[in-house]
C-alpha cells in the first residue's frame, strides 16, 4: 500500500511542477500564435508517445504486469503518436485541425483509460520496473498539454500577432 502513496505522490507532484512549467513558459510561448502555430510543439511532444511500447519489453517491466493494462496502454499510446504526428503533418490545412481534434480526444482517453486499467487490473508500482517513469513523469506532462491543446483548438483563428500589436 505504501508504494501507492508514493506513486500517486509522484504523480501529483509531477502535474503541479508541470502545470507551473506550463503555466511560466510554454503557454506565454504559444498563446498568441495562429492555432496550427501553437499546435505544432504539442504535436510534435505526442508524437514520443511511443515510448509507451516500453509496457509490452520484458525486462523494462515485469512479468506480472497485467496485459488488461500493457496492451490497451501501449497500443493506445501508439495509435496516439501516430494522429499526432498525422496532424502535425496535415497542419495547417482543414484536416489537420481535424486530425488534432481527434487526437485530443482520443489521446486524453487513451490517458485516462490507462490510469482506469492500471487500477482496475490491480498493478502494482513495482512492476513497471523502468517503466516507473511514464506515469509519473511523462503522463502528467501529456494530460497538461492534451488541456492546452483543447484551449487552442477551442480559441477562435486568428492572423499572426506581432508583438506588441493588439488582437482585435
Amino acid at each position: 500500500m505504501e508504494s501507492r502513496l508514493w506513486f500517486f505522490a509522484s504523480i501529483a507532484f509531477s502535474l503541479v511542477a508541470w502545470g507551473i512549467v506550463t503555466a511560466r513558459y510554454v503557454w506565454p510561448a504559444l498563446r498568441l500564435r495562429p492555432r496550427a502555430e501553437a499546435l505544432r510543439p504539442l504535436l510534435m511532444l505526442h508524437a514520443f508517445r511511443f515510448v509507451g511500447l516500453a509496457f509490452l519489453v520484458p525486462g523494462v517491466v515485469s512479468p506480472g504486469v497485467p496485459p488488461a493494462f500493457a496492451y490497451p496502454a501501449a497500443y493506445g499510446d501508439l495509435i496516439a503518436a501516430t494522429l499526432a504526428l498525422l496532424s502535425l503533418w496535415s497542419l495547417p490545412r482543414a484536416a489537420g485541425v481535424v486530425l488534432a481534434w481527434i487526437f485530443g480526444v482520443w489521446g486524453s482517453a487513451d490517458l485516462v483509460n490507462a490510469f482506469y486499467q492500471a487500477n482496475h487490473s490491480g498493478l502494482l508500482p513495482g512492476q513497471l520496473g523502468a517503466a516507473y517513469f511514464i506515469p509519473t513523469l511523462i503522463v502528467p506532462l501529456l494530460l497538461i498539454t492534451h488541456g492546452l491543446a483543447f484551449r487552442i483548438l477551442l480559441q477562435p483563428r486568428r492572423a499572426t500577432v506581432r508583438v506588441g500589436q493588439a488582437i482585435t
